[in-house]
C-alpha cells in the first residue's frame, strides 16, 4: 500500500519536483561528463608522445573538490521541497498517519525522483562527455570521431556519490518532519515575513571596510617614505599620493558624518562609503599595473597587498550596492505617491519590499558567487590559450639545453661543455638529429660580469654564424651584417613602444672590441625561443663572428631538432639522464636546465586541459546554484503569495496585467543581484586582461580573445534566460492554483 502512496504521490508532485529533477540531472551529467576522462577505461588516441595519467589524476582530484558545492546544492533543493510540502504533510498527520511514516514517504519519493536524475543524468552524461572528449583531442591536435560508451567505473562512482547523499540529506529531512509540529506545518505558508529592519551584517562590512582603509592609508604612507621618487612619472606619482588621499578622505568623512549628523544614523554614511570604495579600489588597481610598466622596485608581497585591498573594495561594493538598492526601491515608494498609486505598484512595492529583509544578504553571496563564476568563465579561455601561445615559444625544439650565470661570480666557472652526454644518448636510442647547433651567447663589454641588479641586466649578444642557424633550423632566412655592424631580435612579449624607444636610444653599442653601429634593418621578431636572451631582458644583440671572437662568453647552449618525435618513455628517459650529470644548480654556481618538447608539451597541455575543464566545470557549478537559488526562493515566495494574488483577482485585475507584474517582480530579483555581478565582473575581467596585455598580443590576439568572451556571455546569457523562464512559467502556475 505505501508503495502505491508513494508511486501515486510523485506522479501527482511531478510538476512541484521539476525544479529538483532539472537541478540533480544538471548536477549528475555535470559530473559524469567531466569525470569520465579520469575512468581506467578511457583509452584516447592522443599518440606516444603523451602520458595521459597526470590528466586523468589531476581532472579526478579537480572534479571531486568542486563537487563537493553540489552537496550545498542538493540540500537547498530538499529544503525547498521540505517546505513546499508541509502544509500536506499537516493534513496527513491530521488524518491519522504518523509523522515517522509521513517522513520515510518523503524520503522514498525524493529517493525516486533522485534515482530517476540520476539515470537520466547519466544518459545525458554519456553524450555531453563527447565535447569534453573532443575538447581535449583538439587540444593535442588530434581527429574526433563520435562514439557512445558507458565507463562503469566512472557509472558507479557517479551513482554511488548521489546516492549517498540522497541518503544523508534524506536522513536529516526524516529527522526535521518528525520532529517539526502539526500546527506550525499547517500554517507554514502563512505565515508572515518578519518586520523590515535595519541589518546588521551590512554594518559588519562597513566596519570591516572601514579597518581595512586604515590599513590602506598606513601602507600608502609607508610606500611614499621608502619608494617615493619626485622623478617619477605623473602616473606614478599621482598612484602614490592617492593611495593616501582617498582613504584618508575615506576614513575622515566618515568621522565627520557621524559626529555631525549622528542623528541621521549610521545607514546614511553608505553612499559615500560606496563612492569611495570605488575610488579606493581605482588607485589600488594601479599599483599593480604601474608596477612592471615603470619597473617600480618593491617585491611580489606589495603586490599581493593592494591585490588583497581590491579585492576588499570590490566585496563592499557589492553589499553596498545590493543593500542600497533596496532602500533605494523603499524610499521611492515613501516619497513618489504618483508612483506609488499608479497601477498595482502599491501591490508591487509590497511585494519586493516586504522580501529585503530575508533576501539581501542572500542576493549578496549570490552576487558574489556570480562574479566568481563570470570571471571563471571569462579567464579560463583566456589562461589556457596564453599558455598554449607561451607553450609554442617554449618548445620549438625537440631539445633545448641552456645554461644560466647569475649565480656564478668567477670568470673561469663559466659553462663551455658542449653536453657530449646528449649525442652519446641519441645514438644509444637510434633518435637521429635533423639539426644541431652548439653556441655561446657573449657580453658585449666583460665589465657587465658582475651587474646583476634585477631590471638592469646587460643584454647578451649571439654571433651571426649561430644565429643564422637558429634561423636555418626554424625556417627562417639569413642575416647578413658589415664588419662594425650589428642588429637585435626580440620578444614576441616585447611591446612596439618598447621597442622603438630601444633601438631609438641604442643606434650604437660600445664593446671590448670596438663600437658597433646598428644596421639598417635593426631587429627581428620571430619566434627563436625563451632561452636565446639573458635573464629579465627581452632582447638579444646579434654580432659579427669576429667581434663575439673576443668577448666573454657567458652561457653556453644547444638546440636539437630531431627527424622524428621523441616518445614520451625516452624524452623522460632523456631528462632524467641529463640532470643527473648536469644538476640545477652546480657548486660553482652554474645553472643548467634542459627542455624537451614532448615533456613540455605533455605536461603544458594536460596541465592547460584540467585548469580549463575544472575553471568551466567550476563556473558552471556555481552559475547554476546561484540560479537554482534565486529560482527556488520566488517559487516558494510563489506559494506563500497565492492569496494575494487571489486578491488582485477579485479586484477586477486583468490576467494580462498580473502575468506583467509578476515579470517585473521576477525581473528584480533575478535583474539586481545579475547587474551588480556583471558590472564588478566586467571591471575585473578589463582589469585582467590589461595586466597581461601585452602576452594577450603577443600568444593570444584580440579577435580571438573576442570571440572566447562572445561565446562565454552567450552561454551565461542561455542560462540567465532558460532559469529566468522556467521560474516564470512555474510561478505563474502557482499562482494561478487557488485551491
Amino acid at each position: 500500500m505505501y508503495a502505491k502512496l508513494i508511486l501515486k504521490n510523485a506522479k501527482r508532485s511531478l510538476k512541484d519536483y521539476l525544479i529538483y529533477i532539472v537541478t540533480m540531472t544538471i548536477c549528475v551529467t555535470l559530473f559524469y561528463s567531466f569525470l569520465s576522462i579520469s575512468s581506467r577505461y578511457y583509452r584516447p588516441d592522443i599518440g606516444s608522445e603523451y602520458d595521459f595519467t597526470m590528466l586523468s589524476d589531476g581532472m579526478k582530484m579537480a572534479v571531486c573538490l568542486i563537487t563537493l558545492c553540489l552537496l550545498f546544492l542538493i540540500r537547498f533543493v530538499n529544503n525547498y521541497m521540505l517546505r513546499h510540502r508541509q502544509k500536506e504533510f499537516a493534513v496527513q498527520s491530521i488524518m491519522g498517519m504518523e509523522q515517522k511514516t509521513i517522513a520515510r514517504l518523503f524520503f522514498a519519493e525524493t529517493l525516486i525522483m533522485g534515482i530517476f536524475s540520476i539515470v537520466l543524468g547519466i544518459f545525458l552524461g554519456a553524450f555531453f562527455s563527447q565535447f569534453i572528449t573532443a575538447m581535449l583531442l583538439t587540444s593535442y591536435g588530434k581527429d574526433y570521431v563520435l562514439t557512445w560508451t558507458l565507463f562503469p567505473d566512472t557509472l558507479m562512482l557517479t551513482a554511488g556519490f548521489f546516492i549517498l547523499s540522497f541518503l544523508v540529506i534524506g536522513l536529516f529531512n526524516t529527522h526535521t518532519i518528525q520532529k517539526t509540529k502539526i500546527i506550525d506545518m499547517l500554517l507554514a505558508d502563512r505565515e508572515n515575513d518578519p518586520a523590515l529592519q535595519k541589518s546588521r551584517w551590512i554594518i559588519a562590512a562597513s566596519i570591516l571596510f572601514e579597518i581595512f582603509t586604515v590599513y590602506t592609508l598606513i601602507s600608502g604612507i609607508d610606500k611614499v617614505i621608502f619608494y617615493y621618487d619626485s622623478r617619477f612619472a605623473l602616473p606614478v606619482r599621482i598612484m602614490f599620493w592617492g593611495n593616501i588621499f582617498f582613504p584618508a578622505v575615506t576614513l575622515l568623512w566618515s568621522v565627520f558624518h557621524l559626529i555631525a549628523k549622528r542623528n541621521a544614523g549610521f545607514y546614511t554614511l553608505l553612499p559615500a562609503l560606496l563612492g569611495f570604495s570605488v575610488l579606493n579600489a581605482f588607485t589600488a588597481a594601479s599599483v599593480p599595473l604601474f608596477t612592471n610598466r615603470y619597473y617600480l622596485s618593491w617585491g611580489t608581497g606589495t603586490i599581493n597587498l593592494y591585490m588583497m585591498f581590491i579585492l576588499v573594495d570590490l566585496l563592499f561594493f557589492i553589499c553596498a550596492s545590493i543593500y542600497l538598492a533596496g532602500n533605494l526601491i523603499a524610499a521611492w515608494k515613501e516619497k513618489s505617491p504618483k508612483h506609488r498609486y499608479n497601477g498595482e505598484n502599491l501591490f508591487f512595492f509590497g511585494q519586493i519590499i516586504s522580501k529585503l529583509n530575508t533576501t539581501s544578504k542572500t542576493m549578496t553571496l549570490i552576487c558574489i558567487t556570480l562574479v566568481l563564476a563570470i570571471f571563471l568563465f571569462i579567464a579560463a579561455p583566456i589562461l589556457t590559450a596564453w599558455a598554449s601561445g607561451y607553450l609554442d615559444a617554449r618548445s620549438m625544439y625537440d631539445v633545448q639545453i641552456f645554461s644560466k650565470y647569475n649565480n656564478v661570480y668567477e670568470e673561469k666557472d663559466l659553462p663551455t661543455d658542449d653536453y657530449e652526454i646528449i649525442t652519446d644518448f641519441l645514438v644509444e636510442h637510434e633518435i637521429e638529429t635533423a639539426y644541431d647547433c652548439i653556441f655561446s651567447l657573449y657580453l658585449p663589454k666583460k665589465a657587465d660580469f658582475d651587474n646583476r641588479v634585477k631590471y638592469t641586466f646587460p643584454i647578451a649578444a649571439i654571433s651571426l654564424s649561430d644565429y643564422n642557424m637558429i634561423r636555418e633550423m626554424l625556417g627562417y632566412g639569413p642575416v647578413s651584417l658589415s664588419e662594425n655592424e650589428f642588429t637585435t631580435h626580440w620578444k614576441s612579449i616585447a611591446t612596439e613602444e618598447e621597442r622603438d624607444n630601444f633601438l631609438t636610444t641604442h643606434t650604437s653599442v660600445i664593446t671590448d672590441a670596438g663600437e658597433l653601429t646598428l644596421t639598417e634593418h635593426s631587429y627581428y621578431e620571430e619566434a627563436i625561443g625563451e632561452t636565446a636572451y639573458n635573464s629579465y631582458t627581452n632582447v638579444v644583440y646579434i654580432f659579427p663572428d669576429s667581434i663575439c671572437k673576443k668577448l666573454l662568453p657567458v652561457m653556453r647552449n644547444r638546440y636539437i631538432i630531431t627527424a622524428q618525435t621523441i616518445s614520451y618513455r625516452y624524452a623522460l628517459a632523456l631528462e632524467q639522464f641529463f640532470t643527473a650529470q648536469y644538476p640545477e644548480q652546480t657548486d660553482t654556481g652554474v645553472s643548467y636546465a634542459i627542455r624537451l618538447r614532448t615533456l613540455q608539451i605533455n605536461s603544458t597541455k594536460a596541465g592547460n586541459f584540467v585548469l580549463q575543464a575544472s575553471m568551466l566545470y567550476g563556473a558552471i557549478v556555481l552559475m547554476v546554484i546561484c540560479l537554482t537559488v534565486l529560482s527556488l526562493q520566488q517559487l516558494l515566495d510563489a506559494g506563500q503569495y497565492r492569496y494575494r494574488f487571489l486578491v488582485l483577482r477579485k479586484l477586477g485585475v486583468e490576467e494580462q496585467r498580473i502575468t506583467k507584474l509578476i515579470l517585473k517582480q521576477l525581473g528584480i530579483w533575478f535583474g539586481l543581484p545579475f547587474t551588480v555581478a556583471v558590472v564588478v565582473a566586467a571591471v575585473i575581467i578589463t582589469y585582467f586582461i590589461q595586466a597581461i596585455s601585452a602576452e594577450v598580443s603577443a600568444y593570444i590576439g584580440l579577435n580571438t580573445l573576442l570571440l572566447q568572451i562572445g561565446a562565454t556571455v552567450s552561454i551565461l546569457a542561455i542560462l540567465l534566460i532558460c532559469y529566468f523562464m522556467s521560474t516564470w512559467i512555474l510561478f505563474k502556475s502557482s499562482v494561478r492554483n487557488t485551491n
